[in-house]
């Protein structure tokens, strides 16, 4: 969608293409479905080198088992050109709240199993399950409430209806009224060195990564997948991209097609266990 975090990457490789390779590239926004038309769309586009999709670990680790009859496999009718960006969640909360620390913040939820909520973007999505990933790996219940989106579900927690959410840092960042408590992967993000990892702050285990990356569909000649991929590369060693990236809190990722395709099926199976703790059904 235009404006959201994904908009970022996309806009990037757009304008880099253009000025380096003389390469015009038309981004176009194909909402609905949380990815699924884009999706099949790549699926059945010909597999010519001009058409990509950029897409993001949701296409290729929830769908497959919270979309009903999802008209593609993105693990077979996807060829992984490369990644482009990881972020991780940061557990962040209402600074009224009084918690200093990610411990305090496990330590309140026990006391009150249930009582605290955490705002979602949707069943589902990256809020939804780092927010259940979250409760499972400490111990905890907390109860998730859903919105349509970050954006809304970020507007509940500065009013106060929500006492915490899981999302992007580039989401929470410019809040004063949030405390943010720990980012959920192995380092501490660039953008914000002050904020433990989880593991750092008592919490092991609570990784979650998402990316955003660049698919051709099935059967695109792998020699040209190899020239966008080291195109891509190229790009993501670009100050100037690197900068704009970590404004967002993006991190570039940078990986092989075959690197990529392994991180695909690596999520693929472990979303799957996560989405099933859910207790989330195809629909």
């Amino acid at each position: 969608s235009p404006g959201g975090l994904m908009d970022v990457p996309a806009r990037l490789l757009a304008d880099y293409f253009e000025k380096h390779y003389g390469q015009r590239v038309v981004v176009e926004n194909r909402g609905g479905g949380g990815g699924v038309m884009a999706g099949d769309a790549i699926a059945k586009a010909a597999p010519d080198g001009y058409t990509l999709a950029q897409i993001q670990v949701g296409n290729v680790a929830i769908n497959p088992f919270t979309v009903k009859d999802l008209p593609f496999d993105p693990l077979r009718d996807f060829a992984p050109v490369a990644p482009l960006t990881s972020s991780p969640v940061v557990v962040a909360v209402d600074a009224r709240l009084g918690v200093a620390t990610l411990a305090d913040f496990i330590a309140a939820a026990k006391r009150e199993p249930g009582k605290l909520n955490y705002g979602s973007a949707g069943p589902g999505t990256i809020p939804h399950l780092a927010g259940e990933l979250f409760c499972m790996v400490a111990d905890v219940r907390l109860t998730p409430v859903h919105y349509r989106g970050a954006g809304p579900a970020l507007a509940d927690l500065l009013a106060g209806q929500v006492q915490a959410i899981f999302v992007g840092l580039g989401v929470v960042r410019t809040q004063s009224a949030v405390k943010v408590l720990a980012v959920s992967q192995g380092s501490r993000l660039a953008a914000a060195p002050e904020v433990p990892t989880a593991a750092e702050a008592g919490l092991a285990g609570f990784e979650l990564t998402t990316w955003f990356g660049i698919v051709a569909p099935r059967g695109t000649p792998t020699p040209i997948v190899a020239q966008l991929n080291r195109q891509i590369h190229a790009m993501l060693d670009d100050p100037l991209v690197r900068q704009r990236l970590a404004e967002g809190g993006l991190e570039p990722l940078k990986e092989s097609p075959a690197e990529f395709g392994s991180r695909m099926r690596r999520d693929h199976e472990r979303f799957r266990d996560i989405v099933k703790a859910a207790g989330l059904k195809p629909e």
